[in-house]
């Protein structure tokens, strides 16, 4: 088959790969879900103990795992995929001369790729595939080899970058096995796993090590899934191994294999991490029943905040976990919800937040719709506020700054800031650090270094009664500030 071609090529490039990047940001096939795929993975993802049944009893201290390779090998597949990208002809050393000709056009070329995923479910003649989103990306074409040689071709019924799950659906010939899943909760530090995949195309490669650790994080902002914690192990994973199937001895899937911590050439140094079953579970119930998963939305931009800089200090979250709002989106849910720029979270629904990582994944497992209650520190007082959260909106629409309000970032003036902006000790204030293009801040002329002295004719001493006075106005906020010793005056709409 044409893919087969492309397997050739992905083993001489594989060595110089990592594929452990969040990839394409694929658009989801909406397809009807099969009722019997939907009611078992929510049943398993609420009791993972009814999935301790037909197993292989294995003992941590016998002398082969070849029992548990042997009964789980055949539900892990080879997942290879085509994607047709697009890339600017060569340049011609003519253009100098002549400007570009048509060989500059834009080209369309065939990308291979290559990674394992594991049967979950088969039903009514389909089978599906749990997998990597970055596996499969915008794939034109997708093929399963199972582990009998059998080969069909897949398509993507849904996938999440954010979390880098996907699901496939082929439809196979004959019977197909089918994964026992596993309790990733129950999990402890020096568990024995196995990683099964695909490493480098070899086709079903078999290695075992011990979980190293659990609850390891990935992003924000980088190319790992932010959305997860993730079981680190030392069984050996490498590229290709992406989608494939981490397994405890009992041989049941509890973790799917996601990226490594590697060498230059992505080769394996006993760091690898892989999805916990439980979190993947209940996120491909979501896949099946709507084709897509969807996130709650707050409406903020947070940050962390050493609790022990001049800033903790000002806004009296001194010693204290959680994380900072910096700006709110105008006419977002926190906004009606009461929350404000300054306000310091630290408990969502009751449960303690320690820092931005771990409000992000709390807010984006809560589902559209709902209440939620909040315990923010305000002006150095506790206060309890109730949000109810929207529907998270597509990652270009949410990136769009220019609706945060109110755009500028205070900073206390520490003697270092007042001697490197030129500020009187005799001055009072804030000084702004940050300026966002477009946002009501910048519309009115602000600009970074600027030291705001009153809000609303108020006097503010510190970075913490910049954000209570903001935070307060009702139909405008009117800012006078010194810049380059220069008095001066701004007015902007409130919230």
């Amino acid at each position: 088959m044409k893919l087969n071609m492309w397997k050739i090529a992905f083993f001489a490039l594989a060595a110089a790969v990592v594929l452990f990047s969040a990839g394409f940001i694929a658009g989801l096939n909406r397809s009807e879900a099969p009722a019997g795929a939907t009611e078992r993975l929510a049943r398993d993802a609420r009791s993972p103990s009814v999935r301790h049944t037909n197993s292989p009893a294995t003992s941590p201290g016998q002398d082969s795992l070849a029992d548990v390779a042997e009964a789980v090998l055949p539900v892990v597949v080879e997942v290879s995929v085509v994607e047709t990208v697009e890339q600017r002809g060569l340049r011609s050393p003519f253009e100098f001369f002549f400007g570009p000709g048509p060989d500059r056009e834009q080209r369309e070329f065939e990308r291979p790729g290559l990674g394992s995923g594991v049967i979950i479910e088969s039903e009514d003649n389909t089978a599906y595939v749990l997998t990597n989103n970055h596996v499969v990306g915008d794939a034109d074409e997708i093929e399963i080899s199972l582990y009998d040689g059998r080969q069909y071709e897949a398509e993507k019924l849904g996938g999440d970058a954010r979390m880098d799950i996907a699901v496939l659906e082929f439809s196979p010939s004959a019977e197909v096995p089918i994964a026992q899943l596993g309790d990733s909760d129950s999990l402890r530090v020096g568990d024995w796993v196995m990683a099964i995949g695909n490493p480098f195309g070899f086709e079903s490669t078999v290695t075992a090590g011990i979980v190293s650790a659990v609850g390891r994080r990935g992003g924000p902002g980088g190319q790992i899934p932010e959305l997860t914690d993730f079981i680190q192990t030392d069984a050996a994973i490498n590229p290709g191994n992406s989608g494939g199937a981490l397994v405890n001895l009992s041989g049941e899937i509890v973790g799917i294999n996601t990226w490594i911590a590697g060498t230059r050439t992505g080769g394996n140094v006993g760091l690898g991490f892989a999805i916990p079953i439980n979190t993947a579970a209940g996120a491909v119930t979501q896949l099946l029943e709507e084709g897509e998963i969807q996130y709650g939305w707050l409406g903020v931009s947070i940050t962390d905040t050493d609790t022990h800089t001049a800033l903790a200090e000002d806004l009296g979250i001194e010693d204290q976990e959680g994380s900072l709002v910096l700006q709110v989106y105008q006419n977002a849910p926190a906004v009606e919800g009461g929350l404000r720029p300054g306000d310091f979270i630290t408990h969502v629904q009751g449960e303690a937040i320690t820092d931005t990582v771990e409000l992000q994944r709390e807010i984006g497992a809560l589902s559209p719709g709902q209440r939620t209650e909040f315990r923010v520190i305000r002006s150095g007082e506790p206060l309890e506020l109730t949000v109810t959260l929207e529907r998270r909106a597509p990652e270009d629409e949410v990136a769009q700054t220019d609706m945060l309000w109110p755009g500028l970032v205070a900073w206390p003036l520490t003697q270092d800031v007042r001697e490197q902006a030129g500020v009187d000790r005799r001055t009072d204030g804030a000084v702004l650090v940050q300026v966002i293009r477009g946002t009501v801040a910048a519309e009115a002329g602000l600009r970074p270094g600027d030291v705001v002295t009153e809000v609303n004719d108020t006097a503010i001493a510190d970075a913490g009664e910049f954000y209570s006075e903001i935070s307060a106005a009702e139909d405008q906020v009117r800012l006078e500030f010194v810049r380059n010793g220069r008095s001066l005056s701004v007015v902007f709409a409130a919230l």
